[in-house]
């Protein structure tokens, strides 16, 4: 399935000022499979070290000491291929696994920078890493869920790519081709960008229901090994911590049907502990395993935002689409046919922060005044960018109103069901499945 990071790392490999480059992402959101397929289309020879699956014999590779000629000698042995440092790819997979091979990252990048050397890991398992950490001498990216145009692209829906693709060209579409691309839309908020669940269910399309059936077990399977991996890396009781937490996200977003979401809550997700103090351990762990998307409130829209904003202040949401419908245990039918409020709310807003932080919005932003709030504030081109959110047809934009008449921005965006259109002088609408392109 094409991903779009694929063209980073292809400028990654060109780059003069090349380092080992770390691509980091929650777990299964197709980090070694992208590598693996990047070895494959742009080196000669391509040699994969998994920590994981061979965790004993590679770690030993470290341990006498990280020079880089030995090792990379040594590694040739255990390949039994030959490693050419100029032109081939070397994979290092689940790096997190053996913490003598992050810090030798340091050593290849200053006594081995010709060697093109790509490394995979979970977000948390990288960032606990107990030993040296190689500050400086690496390169990252970092890896999402497939985001609503990597969806279209696994369909290979020419008709669908094209539609979307145009939209980037000119302020119009034809109804006929919004409606087409809202339905396919539909179908992604059931499956959401994980790769394994995308194939299971395009293996199955033909039989839609079944086939987003099959979609919900395999994502209840990646729930899973979530809450799994959790015990591994953060203890029983933290970790028991962190599922609670996790578990309560989906519950506050979906009370917010019919309006904004509102600020994240502390009290009754972990008995005994009310205050932002004593959730913020598991709620920072869970960001930083890039599990939740985190959205800061600003209270007062000016330039730096992050200076209008409280620590305990913020907005949650879950970072794939899929992944929250499977924990609210929502029906897919009726996903399908928007008769329970998913056009409404919680939903919309949680796909657009996904697509917003896999566009390289790392830091985002909503505001609050009195009884006003606009869901996203971006900065584009040096200007704050106001994106109100509506998930139907229904548009009205009271609070946008109030926003530009407040701070008279440059440009307003709004975000529904309608197709895209330029409704004046400042405000464009854009069609939700648009959002990542903004």
């Amino acid at each position: 399935m094409k991903r779009i990071i694929h063209d980073k790392l292809r400028a990654w490999k060109d780059s003069r000022n090349r380092k080992p480059l770390i691509l980091q992402g929650a777990r299964q959101v197709g980090k070694s499979y992208i590598l693996k397929k990047f070895g494959e289309k742009d080196f000669p020879v391509c040699h994969v070290f998994n920590f994981e699956h061979d965790k004993q014999r590679l770690s030993s590779t470290f341990e006498p000491d990280l020079d880089a000629n030995r090792i990379i000698n040594d590694l040739s042995i255990i390949s039994g291929k030959k490693i050419n440092p100029k032109n081939d790819l070397v994979i290092f997979d689940e790096i997190q696994e053996c913490p003598d091979a992050m810090t030798s990252l340091k050593y290849f990048c200053e006594d081995k920078p010709e060697l093109h050397l790509c490394c995979a890991g979970s977000l948390i398992g990288v960032k606990m890493s107990p030993k040296s950490f190689p500050v400086g001498k690496v390169n990252y990216l970092d890896m999402y869920p497939m985001t609503f145009e990597e969806f279209l692209h696994a369909l290979n829906d020419e008709l669908a790519l094209e539609s979307f693709y145009s939209c980037k060209k000119i302020h119009r579409q034809s109804k006929v081709a919004h409606n087409k691309l809202w339905e396919i839309l539909k179908e992604y908020y059931v499956t959401g960008g994980m790769p394994e669940v995308i194939f299971s269910y395009i293996q199955k399309r033909k039989t839609r229901l079944d086939a987003m059936e099959t979609a919900r077990s395999v994502q209840q399977e990646i729930i899973n090994s979530y809450f799994k991996d959790f015990a591994k890396h953060s203890g029983k009781t933290n970790s028991m911590h962190i599922v609670a937490v996790l578990e309560n996200v989906p519950m506050q977003l979906s009370k917010y049907i019919d309006s904004s979401v509102k600020r994240y809550k502390f009290k009754g997700i972990i008995p005994g502990k009310k205050s932002f103090a004593e959730i913020q351990g598991p709620v920072e762990w869970l960001e930083k395993a890039g599990i939740i998307i985190k959205i800061k409130l600003c209270n007062k829209a000016e330039i730096p935002l992050e200076s209008f904003c409280k620590n305990n202040i913020f907005k949650l949401f879950v970072f794939d689409i899929g992944i929250l419908g499977c924990m609210l245990d929502l029906p897919v039918k009726s996903i399908l046919a928007e008769d329970y409020g998913i056009t409404k709310g919680y939903f919309a807003e949680n796909f657009v922060a996904q697509e917003f932080l896999a566009s390289g919005a790392f830091k985002q932003y909503s505001w609050t005044e009195r009884n006003s709030e606009i869901e996203f504030l971006k900065v584009i081109d040096g200007s704050i960018v106001p994106i109100e959110v509506k998930s139907g047809q229904r548009t009205q934009a009271k609070s946008l109103r109030q926003y530009i008449k407040k701070y008279s921005p440059e440009k307003a965006i709004k975000i529904t069901g309608k197709s895209l259109e330029v409704i004046n002088d400042i405000v464009v609408n854009y069609p939700l499945y648009l959002a990542g392109i903004i």
